[in-house]
């Protein structure tokens, strides 16, 4: 049950992004053009998208156990940390220079675009070199 409704909630999150045309490269790159012709149609989009998940994520924290899980999975690091920072540069500059993120990439394998399979390629390659990185460096100290 858990499966289909991540399923679904993926399938519906693409949806939004394909109705809004936010996995559209050339609207997010036009956001970002703010000393150029800006389109502020994605800050529009986040804000309709911040106002339910912020209702949604109190009505999460109020309750005592997820539906469907044994338990809630909320970080607890509060700290901006230099990975953290790093992290949020390397994604910034990589959606900007793409005009996508992951949400959108997947989205456009859909249409099967020869750009959206280089950067969705990409973008595994990228997450399985930060699996063996971060795996390698747990596993460093072990017997």
């Amino acid at each position: 049950m858990i499966r289909l409704a991540a399923f679904l909630s993926g399938a519906l999150f693409g949806l939004g992004l394909v109705i809004s045309d936010m996995a559209n490269p050339a609207r997010v790159l036009a956001f970002l053009d703010v000393a150029g012709k800006w389109d502020p149609s994605l800050a529009l989009v986040m804000a309709g998208a911040l106002i339910p998940s912020a209702i949604a994520y109190r009505w999460v924290r109020a309750r005592n156990a997820p539906v469907l899980a044994a338990a809630l999975h909320i970080p607890r690091q509060r700290q901006i940390d230099r990975h953290l920072v790093i992290g949020a540069a390397v994604f910034g500059i990589g959606w900007g220079l793409a005009g996508v993120c992951p949400g959108p990439a997947v989205a456009l394998l859909a249409t099967g675009q020869t750009f959206a399979l280089v950067f969705a390629a990409a973008m595994v390659v990228g997450m399985l070199l930060h699996w063996l990185i971060y795996h390698f460096r747990t596993t460093e100290g072990s017997p």
